[in-house]
């Protein structure tokens, strides 16, 4: 009797703790909503500081795009955005982004769905049990599979599908928060600097410079995988230390707060039942279905979606859920997607805001005239940290590559660097920031999907951040030497 009322004690006190960590972290923690309310803000200030320009847009025949003509800029007269204007650029930056935001929320329908049926847990129990001792090895494999679907098909945002799923292994495993968004976007971020194949990035940035489509791949499968092998040492450094001792995470009283909601109980597994064992093969069936899809039939999020959507319907009647048990799981899923998505609408906005006050091309054009007057190996890493720089306005690949090269492209050619130099200058620097900066909204999504502040994110990443830009000078250097072609 005296060693259960001591237990109970026990368990009251660490309930306490808890409670009184919840609590301590609620005073600590910012919502990370307000990063991306004072990046609007900032962005309407400078509305009214940054002079108002713009470049004229002609069709290329060779990619269908519209593109600036280099020696069109001129400025116009400024067109500030007003108060009125900065509350409208919610909506129509939440409009911009709705195919995205739809996207994932079919998808958080979907894992509900499948969550619903218990077939995920079950199946993810299993595999943490079977890696007990072993479980650095997940995060290679994951990786792996991650940056290739970004090298080779452009994947990205469709990632976020996967977040809840890697956290709650990494947690059960000993790893933390921090490990499980770096298993996802540390690869991702790779993935898209190596680009072999990426039609999104490398595609239409060749197209506009009129090279050979997919022409250097050579030098960028090296790349890629120089890149993806200093990720996967970075990301398994930080969870080996973690593991060794939890405590060194910076992010360890956030994990704890909320480990309840995701850590597999791994010592109380019950068998998979036959439902649950067919709604993994349903779920793994539609994964390679997706992947074929989009390799061989260029699907994109309206395909997507309706993958998912299927793999959802399907997962619920197989899975033994009434009609409407499965609306009931799609509802509940949708909300758990409602925040993400609110900060991906919310980083579209400050773009919104960048293109109505017509400062957009401004920056651009002053970013450009920096690289003048730099040597041919400076001027090609001085594209790249352009590049880089203005991602965080542009986030997305295609809309930046029809913006920057076709200045880049006629640059390259004045200065003496090959234009398949200028490309991968390009896609390095399309990458790199789109896990780093909060306006592409979808680390941000990521990040608080895991309840992890934005702030402790930019600590852990900074170090692997500093080595791809060494590698991505490294890489650019040899190019401009070689001269990088086939021009």
């Amino acid at each position: 009797m005296e060693d259960k009322r001591e237990d109970k004690n026990l368990n009251e006190a660490e309930g306490r703790v808890v409670e009184a960590e919840k609590k301590k972290l609620a005073l600590k923690a910012v919502n990370p909503m307000i990063f991306l309310v004072v990046i609007i803000a900032l962005c309407a200030i400078a509305s009214y500081i940054v002079p108002a320009g713009t470049y004229d847009r002609v069709l290329d025949a060779a990619s269908g795009r519209e593109i600036v003509d280099p020696a069109s800029f001129h400025y116009i007269a400024r067109t500030p955005v007003t108060l009125f204007g900065l509350l409208m650029s919610v909506t129509q930056g939440l409009q911009n982004a709705a195919y995205v935001i739809f996207f994932l929320m079919i998808i958080g329908g979907t894992f509900a769905v499948l969550d619903a049926t218990g077939a995920m847990n079950a199946g993810m129990a299993n595999v943490v049990k079977a890696t007990r001792g072993k479980e650095l090895l997940m995060i290679p494999i994951c990786m792996i599979v991650f940056g290739c679907g970004s090298a080779f098909c452009g994947n990205f945002e469709e990632f976020l599908a996967f977040v809840p799923l890697v956290l709650a292994c990494c947690l059960t495993m000993g790893f933390d928060s921090l490990t499980a968004v770096g298993i996802i976007f540390c690869a991702a971020g790779a993935g898209y600097g190596g680009a072999i194949t990426n039609a999104f990035t490398i595609g239409v940035a060749q197209s506009i410079a009129g090279l050979p489509m997919f022409s250097g791949i050579e030098l960028r499968v090296v790349l890629f995988i120089t890149l993806e092998t200093v990720s996967i040492l970075y990301v398994m450094w930080h969870a080996s230390r973690v593991k060794k001792n939890p405590k060194s995470s910076s992010v360890y009283e956030y994990d704890m707060a909320h480990a309840h909601e995701h850590v597999i109980d791994i010592d109380n597994i019950p068998k998979m039942t036959l439902r649950q064992k067919l709604v993994l093969i349903i779920f793994v069936l539609g994964i390679i279905f997706t992947v074929h899809g989009v390799i061989v039939n260029g699907y994109y999020i309206d395909e997507l979606s309706a993958v998912f959507l299927a793999i959802g319907i399907l997962a619920g009647i197989v899975g033994g859920l009434r009609p409407g048990e499965i609306c009931d799981s799609f509802e509940k899923g949708f909300g758990n997607m409602l925040f993400p998505c609110i900060m991906i609408g919310l980083a579209n906005a400050a773009i919104v805001i960048l293109q109505d006050a017509n400062i957009m091309d401004t920056i651009v054009h002053a970013l450009a005239s920096t690289l003048n007057n730099l040597h041919a190996s400076m001027m090609a890493c001085g594209m790249f940290v352009v590049q880089d720089i203005f991602n965080v306005l542009v986030p997305s690949g295609s809309g930046q590559a029809a913006i920057t090269m076709p200045i880049m492209a006629p640059l390259a050619d004045m200065l003496g660097v090959t234009r398949q130099t200028a490309v991968l200058a390009f896609q390095m620097g399309d990458a790199f920031t789109n896990v780093l900066a909060p306006t592409g909204g979808e680390i941000l999504a990521a990040l608080a999907m895991c309840k992890t502040p934005y702030g402790k994110w930019v600590k852990y990443l900074l170090p692997l951040f500093v080595m791809w830009w060494i590698v991505a000078f490294i890489f650019l250097i040899y190019a401009t030497k070689i001269g990088f072609g086939p021009f």
